[in-house]
């Protein structure tokens, strides 16, 4: 019962105890319905007579505190609320805080409106009659690596890959990182798309990585513009984060060539290469150059974060390297969702999510393109994914408009956030993303955000 007994105290034992589990209430150790100890064990626990454990179960009973039940034992009935600002609230990022109040057109979020929950609880209860393995799986469950080998050679194209589990596209990354720093014994210098993703440049800023921002355009990577002597260079070929493109068949051929010729490893990140609504999703980097790309991928943009899972990989060598870093330090990707992930992937309701997913997008998207240009702005970006940038010609023009959209309860964000020094930021707009509402809330957000952007100033052609 975490109560403090002083013997040396005038304050009689029984009050001490009193106090103590009031104390204990207020401040949430007790809640309404927990069962206290019975007297003679509270006794016994704090060292006292069980007349004086009685004593205060009276006091504590005729504040209305506690209450007996014949037969079962005596509770806590009374326990005040949290105080403002508790709870898990408190441990949301600062910019989820508000999302609970507002329509989030943010890009990132999965669609979860098309998942079918009676495959998706077939999967939970599959999973959960397997019999628990007995020692760690440094590389991953089985099942689950054969399963994502699978939807890469069905889905990506990608034949006989050899997959590591990971916890998602950012852990994987991580992992790499740590591994390559390692070998080099210095830091690793890292080229990233600018804009980019942001938690791709958190990872390699924690690392201690010397990062470089790469030039990037309609088209994706200029890789022309790569600097030499880089390490590593991160790249969304599939669908480049944030602005949207693809990288054309003759960079990719090029940013091969340099690796190779150069030394540096290319990670690809595919967040949501299946999700193409014009032509089949194309090919990955990994399948063109297996011995100088490391693919990415994750179940968090296409299904829930709530498996907690993703895969790599990655040529032989640096796939052994990272499983002797797991050995090593005890780290592995938690087995239980990649189970999961395998038993839907096997019963087929995967598959039959992406189809429903990319229906569904594939609409949505047309609403969002509709939306935007009724207002007479344009948009950036491939028929793919799950989000587009409405360009702006100013960085005030930006500010404001994710400014406005907010007061009007929809949440944008600005391009300015994804490069690597928001303050010198070259390109401006807003992102819209249009997979984590209902399909319903969507339309009303979109007429909130038509209004929003008819007073914002257009971009020049």
């Amino acid at each position: 019962m975490f109560v403090a007994i002083d013997r040396e105290s005038p304050t009689p034992l029984a009050a001490q105890v009193a106090a103590g589990m009031r104390s204990a209430a207020l401040d949430g150790r007790l809640r309404a319905g927990d069962r206290v100890p019975a007297t003679r064990t509270l006794a016994r626990e704090l060292g006292v007579s069980r007349t004086v454990a009685a004593a205060a179960y009276d006091q504590l009973v005729a504040e209305g505190w506690l209450g007996a039940r014949h037969g079962s034992g005596t509770f806590v009935l009374a326990a005040p609320s949290a105080p403002p600002g508790a709870g898990s609230a408190s441990l949301l990022a600062p910019d989820d805080r508000d999302a609970t109040s507002s329509t989030d057109l943010r890009p990132g979020a999965p669609c979860l409106e098309v998942l079918d929950a009676a495959s998706w609880r077939r999967a939970w209860r599959r999973a959960g009659d397997l019999v628990p393995a007995g020692r760690p799986e440094y590389a991953g469950v089985s099942r689950f690596r054969e399963a994502v080998a699978e939807h890469l050679l069905r889905h990506r194209g990608l034949v006989g890959a050899d997959v590591l589990a990971t916890a998602g596209t950012t852990s994987g990354f991580a992992e790499v990182v740590a591994v390559l720093a390692r070998r080099l014994g210095r830091p690793v210098r890292a080229g990233i798309e600018d804009p980019g993703y942001r938690r791709a440049a958190g990872v390699l800023r924690a690392a201690g990585a010397e990062v470089t921002g790469l030039a990037v355009d309609a088209d994706g990577l200029v890789v022309g513009s790569l600097p030499t002597g880089l390490d590593l260079v991160y790249v969304t070929p599939a669908h480049q984060y944030p602005l949207g493109g693809r990288l054309l068949a003759a960079r990719r051929a090029a940013l091969v060539e340099r690796a190779r010729a150069e030394g540096f490893l290319v990670v690809e990140d595919d967040y949501d290469g299946e999700l193409r609504y014009d032509v089949a999703p194309l090919p990955l980097l990994a399948a063109l150059a297996p011995d100088v790309v490391v693919h990415l991928g994750t179940a968090g943009k296409i299904a829930t974060p709530t498996l907690g899972v993703g895969w790599l990989v990655a040529p032989p060598a640096l796939a052994a390297d990272l499983l002797d870093r797991r050995a090593a330090t005890g780290t592995r990707p938690a087995p239980a969702g990649q189970q999961v992930l395998a038993e839907w992937v096997h019963d087929g309701g995967w598959g039959r999510h992406l189809t429903r997913l990319r229906r569904e997008l594939a609409v949505r998207r047309t609403l969002v393109v509709d939306a935007v240009r009724a207002a007479d702005h344009d948009v950036l970006g491939d028929r793919a994914g799950a989000h587009l940038v409405v360009p702006l010609p100013s960085a005030s023009a930006e500010r404001a408009a994710v400014h406005a959209a907010a007061e009007v309860g929809v949440r944008v964000d600005g391009l300015a956030a994804h490069h690597l020094d928001p303050s010198s930021a070259a390109r401006h707009g807003v992102l819209v993303g249009w997979a984590a509402p209902t399909r319903a809330g969507l339309q009303v957000a979109l007429d909130r955000l038509r209004g929003v952007l008819g007073e914002a100033p257009v971009t020049p052609a």
